[in-house]
């Protein structure tokens, strides 16, 4: 892969060269790669194809989550949120010690792997907000819970500049990634001032199935405002809004 200099670019193809844009800016590569019937068929790639598998299993388990999550998560995500994911769920499935290779699934791997996964990268949780918070997962009665005691937002939020107001929101998942289904509840608080004066006692109930057995998530988040003449309006497009996965139960 070579990087394209110079003030014309090109896209296409070009003999056995291919121009294409990508994020990363205008790149070049030979065409080449070996024949798909031979991967599909040939014993030589069977790791070839039981890896493609796997990372196939990834990606429709990372869309689940993310669609899941749609309603927190549209205004919470950066631009590669999507590759990290599967990434990240890839190990899950590779932490599978039960299922043949290539085989391995969700189910059986490690959903805790998630835990800690922040769907932007310019706006993490972890170094937004820092007001204690207890996370809390009852498989039983399907509640999906966050407590956070009274705080001063200005002391425990870290809010990018131009910011003036914020909101907590939180999201309680089931997902079943073998049917690609899920129950999923949210929460959030009012728009609240990002002052010195304390915040009320804020407690989000997420609640799911009662007694399932699927994998559980809890997710939560920041939302961040500027007031412009008496009007809300979100901070840049929520280009610095955190979202993280706080807490999962795999029902293993």
């Amino acid at each position: 892969m070579a990087r394209q200099k110079g003030i014309i670019k090109l896209k296409g193809t070009i003999g056995d060269i291919t121009f294409y844009k990508t994020k990363d800016g205008h790149l070049a590569r030979e065409k080449g790669g070996i024949d798909a019937s031979r991967i599909a068929s040939d014993p030589a790639f069977q790791r070839t194809r039981e890896n493609g598998s796997e990372f196939g299993r990834a990606g429709k388990a990372g869309k689940i989550l993310r669609t899941a999550l749609r309603a927190v998560l549209i205004n919470s995500a950066d631009s590669r949120m999507v590759s990290r994911l599967t990434q990240t769920m890839v190990k899950v499935i590779q932490a599978d010690t039960t299922s043949d290779r290539g085989l391995r699934n969700v189910i059986d791997g490690e959903a805790e792997l998630l835990a800690g996964f922040e769907f932007n990268i310019q706006g993490k949780l972890g170094t937004s907000l820092f007001a204690p918070f207890v996370a809390t997962i009852d498989r039983v009665t399907g509640a999906i819970t966050v407590d956070l005691a009274p705080f001063i937002p200005l002391n425990m939020i870290a809010a990018p500049s131009g910011s003036t107001h914020f909101k907590i929101i939180s999201a309680g998942a089931e997902i079943d990634f073998e049917a690609e289904t899920f129950v999923v509840s949210n929460a959030e608080t009012a728009i609240l001032p990002w002052t010195v004066a304390p915040t009320v006692a804020i407690s989000h109930s997420n609640p799911v199935t009662p007694a399932s057995t699927k994998p559980l998530f809890l997710a939560l988040g920041l939302e961040f405002y500027q007031e412009v003449n008496g009007q809300m309006y979100s901070l840049k497009n929520g280009a610095y809004n955190p979202l993280s996965i706080v807490k999962v139960d795999s029902g293993v």
